[in-house]
């Protein structure tokens, strides 16, 4: 190999590994392939040709040789890709740190157990309870591939090689095990021995003040010091919040460019380096002061970034073009018939924007995350809203092969899919519902956005014409904004974007204040448990986990262990205060997994049944991990710390709950049976008093279908089947076929319920030992709560019996009162209610010929306005008309008076109503005034807004003390326009 060279546009090294010439980058001009970088074959090495990647322009080497020996260049080349590949950085990575010790672990969902973040956003999210020193480790050390969702830099996808919204970090993670000597090896070893990255094309960044890892990555590994840069705080050193864990970083950067030398290197120069691996070493705490103290257990968190690893080690230009990403892209381009090898810069973009939200998109869906306005669903929307518009932007119309009425998201969703295997093997077994769901979304966006994009034109095209008028910068109201967000379904950041390309700016200030105004929405309150002292000290820091025995006993006699009040820890409580207990083992189900948490009662006992102390248990709560927290409130004497209890459980409150439990468990496996396999549990409550359970559908359930529902359940109920409750590995009760339920996390063991025949699911909740003990159950309401979401309210057991009790007393007052018999109640109420809709259009007859008399008494009050008096104006108010007798009113005037006339009239039907109606003959519709805009403007002064036809329009308003004003102003401006208009 000494001195062979073959002249290419790019520089090319073989790598290490495979015999294969991989551009270096080492700058421009023709290159040679770098001599002895091949190890020796048994087969002697034949000469190479270059060709050109009809992808990326590069050279590549191929071998023209004999067929033998072209068959194993073959399958070399073939190894480079399999072992360069997306897939296979991420199993080499967690191999290699699985072979250091490492517990490999899933990834967590992209819905997080943290209530202070909306989606999973770094691979240590799931650990930060562990980091944070809230629950025990589990292990000393793990290994995992995080999927990850950012969005705050979405306006970047598509500009620059390396944003995304969806992304795979690759993460080891040290609780209190190793700490900053072993990271920074291995995290070389790692990238130059097993991924054979470049040592001299490796960068290194400390944290100004960390000499430790300063000499090591100098001393230990031989990093030159002319690549090691210290940096300051604001990128090198981590902290959990303003106060807590946190301790410098040290990262890892690729060098493209290495001829550039080493002075003045910025390592923030995108277009030279990218930051691919970091390591966060948690040695200190932050005191409320502000002040460091070292920590006791010295932890280390660390991500590398799976995209960015791919564009190094596949010698590609972006992130974009990786084997992760760029399959997608393809499809796309396909669709929209363009070719991104040849393709401009802006094409590009918008095929990487669709690329890397459909990953997202995806991920998402199959997580659990609908499509709606609030929250992670508008997170979603906001995603496929923006990837239809850009494939619009490319030409995709329809679904892009032909079918004009269709849609191209599920068909570019089947390669996400084709490609997720790897990343999460559920995303398959979801795909029809994720199909569904974007077809769905993406056809209701289609049906709106043609008439949004053409208001949007509109008001885009009257910022810039007021703005050339005024000598003003152009500039989209937050009115405007709004309306295109709340009528047309625009997301603000389309509409900002496609107003930047215009050169328009949005007042979003504005625009979040028409939002303040129209919020109605709720969020549902987080259930914090506090257990910290004013100090900020932990509770329960050296309280072992709570003993939960409530699974086969309602009754047991526990330790206080500590007792709470209002934050704060106290020895003892006395009679009327309200109080959370910390027991060392207790019957009481904490809140979890939608069931809520057992009721009952805490005693102190003195003698044999005579209780010294009485504590009522109203809620129970899971707190730092496994520790029960019992709230209730002190009904007589005194409870202290370290003295023993007895706590009881309600058993009828208790069996309710198992009622309802297993008939949500029943509920589910009915719903899949009827309306498909493909639906999903998307949340659910266990009540004492009823069940409710939310699951992904497109439409309304038909009443057949809820009565099959029902049927079914209580078929099962009857057949009084034995549940089976086992132990065993999470791996073995997913290939079992067990359903996971929505938004619980799991551990390596889990508790699988089943109902043989009928379900078979993963749930720490109480459950009935056998289906005849629910008696019964009732589906008492079916409605869309978010876009795709349905949900279902039910009873069964006790709240079963009551609410049908309760049915038959509410029919027998019925009868009594319509005295008829039950089979005749819905005969009679069909008959008082067409007498009450005859009587009611009677009434409204009645209405309107009153308002008519009244429009023929005022039609002499016209004013005759122009230079020719040829114009006639008529407003007047009309009392407390009725809008629809108003409007005939209108009508009347409008067929008795001669064109040309304006008419408006307006009243006060009841109490803060205003209502208003503007009717323009052919003559004054003519000379451009139109009714609709005449009279919303009008409307505004009344505290409303409307409007209609140029000729005719209606009008409302929550201010009848400014209606006398609002019709002097309309008669005035009709006035002045007519008389300008008519000379």
């Amino acid at each position: 190999m000494e001195g062979l060279a073959v002249q290419l546009r790019n520089p090319l090294f073989l790598h290490p590994k495979w015999k294969r010439a991989i551009p270096t980058r080492a700058g421009s001009g023709d290159f040679g392939i770098v001599a002895g970088a091949i190890p020796s074959f048994s087969h002697s090495l034949t000469p190479f040709r270059a060709f050109t990647s009809t992808r990326t322009g590069s050279a590549i080497v191929a071998a023209a040789a004999p067929p033998s020996q072209a068959q194993l260049l073959a399958e070399k080349e073939k190894e480079f890709d399999n072992l360069a590949s997306g897939d296979s950085i991420r199993q080499r990575f967690l191999k290699f740190y699985a072979s250091r010790g490492h517990k490999v672990l899933p990834s967590s969902s992209l819905i997080p157990d943290d209530p202070t973040v909306l989606l999973t956003i770094a691979g240590m999210l799931q650990f930060k309870p562990i980091f944070l020193g809230k629950v025990p480790r589990q292990v000393p050390c793990a290994t995992t591939a995080q999927r990850c969702i950012r969005t705050n830099d979405v306006e970047n996808v598509g500009h620059t090689a390396r944003h995304h919204t969806f992304f795979e970090m690759l993460g080891n993670f040290s609780f209190g095990d190793y700490f900053k000597k072993e990271a920074i090896v291995w995290a070389w070893e790692l990238s130059t021995k097993e991924f054979g990255l470049r040592a001299d094309r490796l960068w290194v960044s400390v944290f100004e003040d960390d000499d430790e890892a300063f000499e090591l990555w100098s001393n230990e590994v031989g990093v030159p010091l002319e690549r090691i840069k210290r940096l300051g705080k604001e990128d090198n050193f981590w902290t959990s919040g303003v106060t807590g864990p946190c301790g410098p970083c040290s990262e890892l950067y690729y060098d493209f460019h290495p001829e550039r030398g080493y002075f003045d290197a910025d390592l923030g120069d995108d277009s030279r380096f990218i930051e691919f691996y970091n390591l966060v070493f948690m040695q200190y705490n932050k005191k409320d002061d502000g002040s460091l103290e070292p920590l006791k257990q010295k932890n280390i968190d660390t991500g590398l970034g799976l995209e960015r690893m791919a564009r190094i080690l596949q010698k590609v230009p972006n992130n974009y073009e990786t084997d992760l990403i760029f399959p997608i892209i393809e499809k796309a381009s396909k669709l929209a018939n363009v070719s991104y090898g040849t393709a401009d810069d802006q094409t590009k973009r918008n095929l990487k924007i669709i690329g890397d939200h459909m990953r997202a998109i995806v991920f998402l869906i199959s997580d659990g995350v609908a499509p709606s306005n609030v929250g992670r669903g508008y997170v979603v929307r906001r995603l496929i809203r923006r990837v239809v518009r850009t494939g619009r932007l490319l030409g995709i119309k329809g679904d892009g092969m032909g079918d004009l009425e269709g849609a191209f998201l599920p068909i570019i969703a089947e390669k996400v899919v084709e490609l997720s295997t790897n990343i999460d093997s559920d995303v398959r077994s979801r795909s029809h519902y994720i199909f569904e769901e974007l077809k769905r979304e993406e056809l209701r966006f289609v049906q709106t956005l043609e008439r949004g994009e053409k208001l949007l034109e509109e008001k885009l095209a009257n910022a810039l014409s007021n703005a050339e008028q005024n000598g003003t910068a152009p500039c989209l109201t937050g009115e405007d904004v709004f309306l295109l967000y709340d009528t047309y379904g625009y997301p603000v950041e389309i509409t900002k974007e496609v107003a930047e390309e215009r050169g328009v700016s949005v007042d979003i200030n504005s625009f979040d204040m028409e939002m303040e105004k129209q919020r109605r929405q709720s969020q549902a309150a987080h259930n914090n448990v506090k257990l910290a002292m004013g100090n900020g000290a932990n509770i329960a820091e050296n309280l072992p986990d709570t003993e939960f025995i409530g699974y086969d006993n309602l009754y047991a006699k526990a330790i206080v262990q500590s007792l709470v009040i209002d934050g704060d820890p106290t020895a003892q409580v006395s009679e009327g205060s309200n109080v959370e207990i910390l027991l060392n083992k207790t019957p009481f189900y904490a809140e979890s997994g939608g069931q809520i948490g057992d009721h009952g009662f805490i005693y102190v006992v003195e003698g044999e049944n005579q209780p010294k102390a009485v504590v009522e248990i109203t809620d129970v709560q899971k707190s730092l991990g496994n520790i029960f927290v019992h709230k209730g409130t002190v009904r007589k004497g005194v409870v202290e710390v370290g003295k023993e209890v007895e706590a009881a459980v309600d058993v009828k409150l208790r069996q309710r709950a198992k009622d309802h439990h297993t008939a949500t468990h029943l509920l589910q496996a009915a719903l899949k049976k009827v309306i498909g396999q493909e639906t999903s549990q998307a949340g659910s409550l266990v009540a004492f008093e009823r069940l409710r359970f939310d699951f992904n559908f497109h439409r309304p359930l038909l009443d057949s279908e809820l009565g099959e529902i029902e049927g079914l359940i209580n078929e099962w109920i009857e057949a009084g089947i034995l549940l089976q409750t086992k132990v065993m590995p999470l791996a073995d009760a997913k290939r079992a076929g067990a359903i996971a339920m929505f938004g619980e996390k799991y551990g390596e063991e889990v508790r699988v319920v089943e109902v043989p025949g009928v379900s078979m699911e993963l749930c720490g909740g109480t459950h009935v030992s056998n289906t005849s003990e629910i008696r019964g159950f009732r589906i008492i309401s079916e409605q869309g709560i978010a876009s795709g979401i349905r949900r279902i309210e039910a009873v069964a057991g006790g709240a079963f019996i009551e609410y049908v009790n309760a049915r038959d007393i509410y029919l027998k007052q019925l009868c009594s009162t319509l005295k008829v018999k039950p089979e005749e109640v819905v005969t009679r109420i069909e008959n008082l209610l067409e007498e009450l809709r005859a009587v009611r259009n009677e009434n409204s007859a009645l209405r309107a010929k009153a308002a008519v008399y009244k429009a023929s008494v005022i039609a002499s009050k016209t004013l005759l306005v122009g230079k020719s008096e040829q114009y006639r104006v008529l407003v007047e108010c009309l009392d407390d008309t009725d809008p629809e007798s108003l409007k005939s009113a209108a009508e009347y005037l409008m067929e008795t008076l001669p064109d040309p006339t304006a008419i408006v009239l307006g009243s006060c039907p009841g109490e803060g109503k205003v209502s208003l109606v503007a009717a323009f003959t052919p003559g004054v519709v003519n000379l451009g005034i139109q009714a609709g805009k005449f009279i919303g403007q009008i409307a505004k002064l009344c505290g409303g807004g409307g409007g209609g036809r140029p000729n005719f329009a209606q009008a409302g308003g929550r201010k009848p003390e400014n209606l006398v004003s609002a019709l002097e102003k309309a008669q005035a401006d009709l006035i002045a326009t007519l008389s300008e208009k008519g000379n």
